[in-house]
């Protein structure tokens, strides 16, 4: 686990600026340790030697102690706003990486994994910036500065402290090679965790329905079990470990001290060289044993880092940047031996596929479950990428042209269409933001969806709207839009016999080509064509 991962400075331009920030104030911190001590040293001296204490040491004194008060506090404000600002970067650019990896990589992510990721994962980035980071570079700075300082007057004692300060790293290194896996796994744990319990959660009324609600109990409990049996070998490992270099900066501090009493007893030094040694060796030690105490709070922040910037490293796919995108109105479709292949699968999702789609005509797409038909739709979507194949419209493949005026040309209902929280009308203006009331209505009775009221509410996720009014105002979205063509994956499932018919005829009133995938029998015999995936023959309807 890198102490500073470079990555972060790249991405994030406040990490840069906290840095360099960082760096002054331990400069200036590290010579308001050694003026304190001359100060205390010259102070404790004069009163012992000629048992008086001049007020200009005293008042010098309290302004140190007054200054390094406030670059405490001064250090402490900037690295809560640059934590701040930090995560909120790595937040956008997740996220709008994310999008751009478009719906096929996310869909082998996790979504409650990358939700932990972006909310407490990210979180952890707190101590790392408010702790972890100035003690760093406290580390760096101050040491040098007091063992410089100390080799003026006693040369010996900063041998001394030379010499056994690399301990102190070096039992930090192999304490990080441990901890780095803690970590790793007390993070794996909370993805778990929250994927399970996302899970429970999301499944609750089936569970219920069927009554198998109490016995997901027992799951949750056992994942949450293996979460604290994580952090508790955390927080075990980094008491072990503070106690460990607790005792070598003692132990370091202690053979220093034996070293001055014996030559302060010889007469080979003097007092105040003495105390001033005697109070800079435990200030050599202080940022280390500091950094090593604080390394176990940053830790998950750190790993939290590290899975930010797997995904952000993760490539984008090839996009087109033609901008003279073909009308669908008046030009057809055309695939070619299109094969789609996901990661992780031994066998492409599609193969071979060919179709030819004609401007406002009405396809189903048929076949069992697994075929490859709503691949079909994410490939003319361009969510993904055929692995062999093309899809061509007016002579030029489709990934030549730019995605966002590509897709521009298509309105989709997928098998599970989201619905935000708002009312129906909400919902149905995300195809057309700038759609009137009527508009609106009349989206919805094409979409038979005429009994809906447009000030109905909708729930996260489409809660209180049933199965099929939730697919029917996720089809009045898709008619609202301009798109010459529609693809409906499943339109009407859900929908009892008349509302499937009204929303047949509908959808052929439309005049628009339309691609459906279809198990249904009246949606079927709807078509004009049939294609079955996974069959190179067309069937007509």
């Amino acid at each position: 686990m890198k102490p500073l991962d470079p990555r972060l400075l790249r991405r994030a331009k406040a990490a840069r600026t906290f840095l360099a920030g960082s760096v002054l104030i331990g400069v200036a911190t590290g010579l308001l340790i050694v003026v304190q001590a001359v100060l205390l040293a010259h102070g404790i001296a004069g009163v012992v030697l000629r048992g008086e204490l001049a007020a200009a040491v005293v008042w010098s004194l309290a302004a140190v102690i007054v200054a390094r008060a406030l670059l405490l506090w001064l250090q402490e404000v900037v690295a809560q706003r640059t934590a701040a600002a930090v995560k909120s970067t790595l937040r956008r650019q997740v996220l709008d990486h994310s999008l751009k990896l478009g719906p096929a990589w996310l869909s082998g992510e996790r979504s409650s994994a990358l939700t932990t990721l972006l909310t407490k994962g990210l979180d952890d980035l707190d101590p790392y910036f408010a702790r972890y980071l100035p003690q760093l570079v406290l580390a760096s700075t101050v040491p040098a500065g007091v063992i410089g300082w100390m080799a003026t007057g006693d040369l010996l004692a900063a041998g001394t402290v030379l010499v056994t300060l690399p301990l102190i790293p070096i039992f930090m290194a192999l304490i990080g090679w441990v901890t780095q896996a803690h970590s790793r796994r007390r993070q794996h744990a909370l993805a778990v965790l929250a994927h399970h319990f996302a899970d429970v959660v999301s499944g609750l009324p089936t569970l219920k329905l069927f009554g198998r609600a109490k016995s997901q109990a027992v799951a949750v409990e056992r994942v949450t079990d293996r979460h604290r049996v994580a952090s508790m070998g955390s927080l075990r490992l980094a008491f072990l470990s503070s106690l460990v270099l607790e005792l070598l900066a003692s132990i370091s501090v202690a053979l220093v001290a034996v070293g001055v009493g014996l030559r302060l007893v010889d007469g080979k030094l003097g007092l105040e060289t003495a105390l001033l040694v005697l109070i800079l060796a435990p200030e050599a030690y202080l940022p280390l044993r500091q950094v090593g105490a604080q390394f176990h709070a940053s830790a998950d922040g750190v790993a939290a880092s590290e899975e930010v910037f797997r995904v952000l490293e993760t490539p984008l796919p090839v996009l087109g940047d033609r901008t003279d995108v073909p009308d669908l109105r008046v030009t057809p479709l055309h695939l070619h031996d299109v094969t789609v292949a996901y990661a992780g699968r031994s066998t492409p999702a599609l193969e071979g596929f060919d179709l030819e789609l004609w401007p406002g005509e009405v396809v189903a797409l048929t076949g069992p479950s697994g075929a490859g038909k709503s691949t079909v739709l994410a490939a003319l979507l361009g969510f993904v990428v055929p692995e062999r194949g093309v899809i061509v419209a007016a002579g030029t493949a489709a990934d030549e042209f730019d995605p966002v005026l590509w897709r521009q040309q298509f309105a989709w209902v997928p098998q599970r269409p989201g619905l935000l929280v708002g009312s129906i009308a909400d919902n149905v203006r995300l195809g057309r933001p700038a759609a009137s009331d009527l508009q609106v209505r009349q989206a919805l009775d094409t979409a038979g969806a005429a009994e809906l009221e447009l000030e109905t509410a909708v729930g996260e996720q489409g809660k209180l709207l049933s199965g099929g009014q939730r697919r029917r105002v996720a089809l009045a979205r898709a008619l609202i839009t301009d798109a010459p063509v529609l693809l409906l994956d499943e339109p009407t499932a859900g929908l009892d016999a008349d509302a499937e018919a009204a929303v047949v005829a509908s959808l052929r009133a439309t005049g628009r080509t339309a691609l459906l995938v279809a198990h249904r029998p009246a949606l079927i015999a709807a078509a004009d064509r049939v294609v079955e995936v996974g069959a190179r023959e067309l069937v007509t309807a």
